[in-house]
């Protein structure tokens, strides 16, 4: 076998690759050939048609030539019409011949040369082996009319006045224009609208029709009345508008004649082109149009993008949107897929809503429709998910790629996006503002465990409203909650401000405590100028800095406040030096711990930061001394005598014995979560076991071999549990359970938490329903494919109401899709109260109140809420870029180092000598630091009338009462109850008096049988469904071998009401068991940073390396 090796010669060096790429000239002299690619045929044809009609510009350019060329013929015809003068001689020499000038004559035969080579060369050109498909095509059978008689007059010289109807060369005008428009917009890489097109055809073809006629009409008439050009016109004008004045006729047949074919022509020419524009006018209704590229550089829009735009999302975002002033000058332009239905199209035709929304129909992933929304000027572009899909995961996908399309198109566009799944958040990692749905949802049931109502706290706070709400309402509760939920979260910097300038220097509580006693509003939060992090309440530590930016809840922000000056007289009342004179307290009675209240005290040790709160009167000795006072906010903390408490150990949140408190330091350990559920959570230092619980355990139902327990009241809970009914595990449940472990808990205080992933009545009562703390639903997701949006809620309104007619006195806490279902929630069809706020709801909505709803009471209470009230939150992110900080900070979803946490703490009967708000406030800031935000009262309901409260018997009231009494105490009774008639035995009347008719019209010698038969049937029509339906619960109870102890199925919550006071004012009188809102500085902000932490060492080395992990 011959060596391939040796038969190869090897590679001379001019062939080396840096001689390629040098481009050495060496190679001219060797044998090889030079090939050069063409993209098109290289031949004399190929090139011409590049030229004429391949090259956009160049063909653009040519066609704007003839388009020249064919208005200057259609001028020179006029010329020659107005110089001429015309002949003498019989009709048709008049008709066929004309006075033309040798020049003039000149200039038409120049012209028609040129145009009919050109005409030619384009035919050649555009030949593909059909000769006939180009000579019998109009344009080409015009030119040869037009131009081949003044070429044939040059070589005849009688044929020079030959009459020529030059002016048809309008319409070849006509053609040349559209083909011109066609090229505009391939050379400037730009779609105008078919609109646009189509009425620049329709103005030239009338255009084209109307000079046609003229001129035939002049040229005709040239036998007859010899009308001018003026004539010619006014007579066309006349007829083609249908007026017919009849002054100016045509007189010879052969003008009526093209009278009537002109007619004809436009009959049957313009209905088509008005047809079309019609059309496509109907089309651009429905996409849109554009938006104005001059509008988008001279004014200011924001783009709204959505798969589908549904009525309430479009009310509520322009709402909230133009409920600022400054963006009343903003216009919003929407773009969606999808048509508009008509509720929408009706809304968009409101003159206050037309001049300032504009509906665009098209793609965000596609460039011309970002480009017809002029993203790349905007604002800013919102990027909303469908939460009605069926598939949320799909949904999430959907708006990742809208992001990315935006992104790419118009990169300094800002973006705010919402997204549904948590998992998917980190791919929007570069947009601006990201609110994901599911954490807020369950972040907000968690805390409605801890703290009640915080769906509602946060849901008032990022509403817009002007606090009009209820004012007039009859009831002082919704005046002073509709007062109340005007209540929102502004900003400012410290020395432009009125309201905190003056605390420069002084301590963060004292500048909160002393601006809400002065202004009324409450400092909750700064921001250094040379850190973008935001601190709620960091404690009395931190000192105000002039270059601060302060974050205050107030009715309304500062700059839209009048300040009115107080009389001196006054002030000179209050003696300054308690708060400001030389004469301060000791350091020692200042940094005072809950439950003490007078000013010279001893007891400085540290508490639980988190632990039950109470607020105590002093000792019965002190008592006689002097009133209770409350020890004054200091300007700046003495920082050597705050005690730092250390959280991380134990000793100082439980009160155990020795032997408890071992085995629980065993069973416990401080720190970071070892797994994060999705990429972007933020690591939270929380309670965590040991050692990994098996799976197994974890079965609450069954048992295995390291437990036998198989229901919830076999494991002895110290705690009462947390009941989570869901259709599935997804990771954003790790947002419900972290609130609940936060390291700030004391461990006494931890709720177990069960997953129900399935509740039937079996599985509600194995897992302890009975003694649990709150229930919270979530079960929706199989519902989202109900072909009515509204429907999506139907299952889990429905399993919340089986839930409270089986399990009265459970706290149930869920989440609706839509806000208008909550009416449903709780729902009794003939209840007075309910329907007397279901009136003042309508009402309310009239008066254009975007709260509407505030007023209903599961709402009120924080029973339920909907995730789409938080689309609000990325609507004021735009104005307020700190609201989805602040909100994720409240929720416990983001953790900063020096930042506090929302608690809660409930006033008792030994907390009420504190007597108003702001003697609280005074008493938080001065022994914790504890900053308030609100009060949750609870009323009792004195309009309704619980089943419970009747108790009497049918048959004693029967038999007591004397004919009269009855029918007046019945017809009260109907006046006064509007309550369902099945719930209670008192009104089956009918029912019991038939059977005791029967059973006194029986047999008498029945005796004892028919007495015992007769008891039955009455107490079978006493028995309240209230009590079928407890004692269906305590049967499955006996049979599924559950104590029955604790269930009891006449407590009842109807009989009260909640609400929530954002920022009350000073005086407010507090109330037994309002639950007070607080921001609690952070308590691992007073340890020492040269202590480390001893007690977590366990979940250290896991701790950073999640937290390295999940930080992107």
């Amino acid at each position: 076998m011959v060596d391939l090796e040796s038969e190869v010669p090897p590679l001379p060096p001019r062939y080396r690759f840096r001689d390629l790429l040098l481009g050495d000239q060496g190679w001219q002299n060797d044998d090889r050939v030079q090939v050069e690619f063409y993209m098109n045929e290289n031949t004399f044809k190929e090139r011409l048609k590049l030229f004429f009609i391949k090259n956009q510009r160049s063909s653009l350019r040519i066609r704007l030539f003839n388009f020249s060329l064919k208005l200057l013929s259609c001028l020179l015809y006029i010329i020659r019409v107005l110089l001429e003068n015309p002949s003498q001689g019989n009709e048709w020499s008049r008709i066929f011949w004309v006075n033309r000038s040798l020049p003039l004559w000149g200039l038409q035969v120049l012209v028609a040369l040129i145009s009919l080579f050109e005409t030619i060369l384009l035919g050649y050109l555009s030949y593909k082996g059909n000769i006939w498909e180009q000579i019998l095509r109009i344009p080409f059978i015009l030119e040869i009319i037009n131009a081949v008689p003044f070429i044939i007059s040059i070589f005849w010289p009688s044929l020079r006045n030959l009459f020529v109807p030059v002016f048809l060369n309008c319409w070849l005008a006509k053609h040349a224009l559209e083909n011109m428009i066609n090229d505009l917009h391939r050379a400037i890489q730009r779609t105008q609208s078919a609109m646009f097109n189509q009425v620049l055809i329709l103005i030239s073809t009338l255009l084209c029709l109307i000079f046609t006629c003229i001129c035939g009409i002049q040229h005709l008439e040239r036998i007859g009345k010899k009308l001018n050009l003026f004539d010619s016109l006014y007579f066309c004008i006349v007829t083609f508008s249908t007026v017919g004045f009849g002054d100016v006729t045509p007189e010879t047949w052969s003008s009526k004649l093209f009278v009537v074919a002109m007619i004809c022509v436009a009959l049957v020419v313009l209905p088509i082109q008005f047809e079309q524009l019609a059309y496509l006018w109907m089309e651009r209704q429905k996409s849109g149009g554009n938006y104005s590229r001059h509008r988008a550089q001279t004014e200011k829009h924001v783009v709204l993008c959505v798969s589908s735009l549904k009525i309430d999302l479009l009310m509520d975002f322009l709402n909230e949107f133009y409920a600022h002033p400054r963006l009343q000058d903003y216009y919003v332009v929407i773009l969606c897929p999808t048509e508009t239905d008509v509720q929408v199209r009706r809304v968009l035709q409101i003159p206050m809503w037309s001049q300032r929304v504009i509906y665009l129909q098209g793609s965000a992933l596609k460039d011309q429709d970002l480009l017809r929304a002029k993203m790349d000027d905007a604002e800013a572009c919102f990027i909303l998910s469908s939460r009605c899909e069926v598939d949320r995961t799909s949904s999430d996908h959907q708006t990742i790629l809208r992001a990315w399309a935006v992104k790419d198109f118009a990169p300094n566009c800002p973006l705010y996006v919402q997204i549904l799944k948590p998992e998917n958040k980190f791919h929007i990692k570069f947009a601006d503002h990201v609110v994901c749905e599911e954490e807020f949802k369950y972040a907000m049931l968690a805390l409605n465990c801890i703290c009640p109502a915080t769906s509602t706290l946060i849901t008032l706070l990022v509403h817009t409203s002007r606090g009009q709400e209820g004012q007039q309402s009859p009831e002082q509760w919704q005046k002073m909650y509709g007062r109340c939920s005007g209540n929102e979260v502004y900003h400012i910097v410290l020395e432009e401000s009125t309201f905190f300038a003056e605390y420069e220097g002084k301590s963060f509580t004292y500048a909160s405590f002393h601006a809400h006693k002065k202004f009324g509003v409450c400092l909750i939060g700064v921001r250094r100028e040379d850190n973008k992090n935001i601190l709620l309440n960091p404690g009395p530590r931190y000192i105000m800095n002039a270059t601060d930016t302060c974050f205050y809840i107030n009715i309304t922000k500062e700059e839209n406040s009048a300040f009115k000056n107080q009389d001196q007289q006054k002030k000179s009342k209050v003696p300054r030096s308690f708060y400001h004179g030389p004469s301060r307290l000791p350091v020692h009675s200042i940094i005072a711990s809950m439950g003490t209240v007078a000013i010279d005290l001893q007891d400085t040790s540290c508490r639980s930061a988190s632990g039950p709160t109470t607020l105590s009167l002093p000792a019965e000795g002190s008592k006689e001394v002097r009133r209770p006072s409350i020890a004054p906010v200091l300007e700046v903390a003495d920082t050597s005598s705050i005690q730092t408490c250390d959280l991380l150990s134990d000793q100082s949140e439980d009160e155990t014995t020795p032997d408890e408190e071992i085995s629980s330091n065993l069973e416990y350990a401080k720190g970071y979560p070892p797994y994060s559920p999705y990429i972007g959570s933020s690591p939270t230092f929380c309670h965590l076991l040991h050692e990994k619980v098996p799976f197994c355990c974890l079965r609450l139902d069954k048992s295995c071999q390291h437990n036998y327990y198989e229901d919830a009241k076999a494991y002895g809970f110290k705690n009462k549990i947390i009941i989570v009914a869901a259709e599935t595990a997804g990771n954003g449940l790790y947002n419900f359970i972290v609130p609940l472990r936060a390291y700030y808990r004391p461990k006494k205080e931890l709720n177990p938490i069960v997953l129900l992933l399935d509740n039937p009545l079996d599985d509600l009562l194995r897992c302890g329903v009975t003694f649990a703390a709150d229930m919270v639903v979530v079960d929706k997701e199989s519902t989202m494919s109900a072909e009515e949006d509204y429907m999506a809620d139907a299952k889990t309104i429905v399993n919340v109401q089986t839930l409270f007619r089986l399990f009265s006195s459970l706290s149930i806490i869920t989440e609706l899709t839509h806000p208008a279902n909550m009416r449903f929630m709780q729902f009794r069809a003939k209840d007075c109260y309910s329907l007397a706020l279901s009136k003042l709801e309508k009402k309310e909505r009239e008066r254009g109140s975007n709260l509407a709803f505030m007023f209903r009471l599961p709402f009120a209470a924080g029973r339920v809420f909907s995730i789409s009230m938080l689309d609000t939150l990325l609507y004021q992110s735009f104005v307020k870029d700190y609201m989805i900080s602040i909100t994720r900070l409240l929720l416990g979803l983001d953790t900063t180092p020096g930042s506090g946490f929302l608690c809660s703490m409930k006033i008792t009967e030994d907390d009420l000598w504190i007597r108003t708000y702001a003697r609280l406030y005074q008493k938080l800031c001065s022994s914790t630091g504890d900053v308030p935000i609100g009060i949750y009262r609870t009323e009792s309901q004195k309009l309704t009338t619980s089943e419970s409260q009747i108790s009497i018997s049918v048959e004693e009231w029967e038999d007591t009462k004397d004919p009269k009494e009855q029918g007046h105490h019945r017809s009260n009774h109907r006046n006064s109850m509007c309550s369902d008639q099945s719930d209670h035995p008192l009104l089956r009347r009918k029912s019991m008096q038939w059977a005791r008719r029967l059973s006194r019209k029986g047999p008498k010698h029945s005796g004892k049988t028919a007495e015992k038969m007769t008891q039955q049937r009455l107490n079978l029509y006493r028995r309240s469904e209230r009590q079928e339906l407890a004692e269906l619960v305590n049967n499955r109870m006996k049979h599924l071998g559950l104590s029955t102890v604790g269930y009891d199925e006449m407590n009842d919550h109807q009989s009260t009401l909640s609400y929530i006071l954002i920022n009350p004012s000073p005086d407010t009188r507090l109330e037994l068991n309002d639950v007070v809102y607080l921001i609690r500085p952070d308590p691992l902000a007073y340890l020492p940073n040269s202590e480390p932490s001893r007690k977590n060492s366990i979940c250290n080395t896991t701790g950073q390396d999640v937290r390295e992990e999940t930080q992107l």
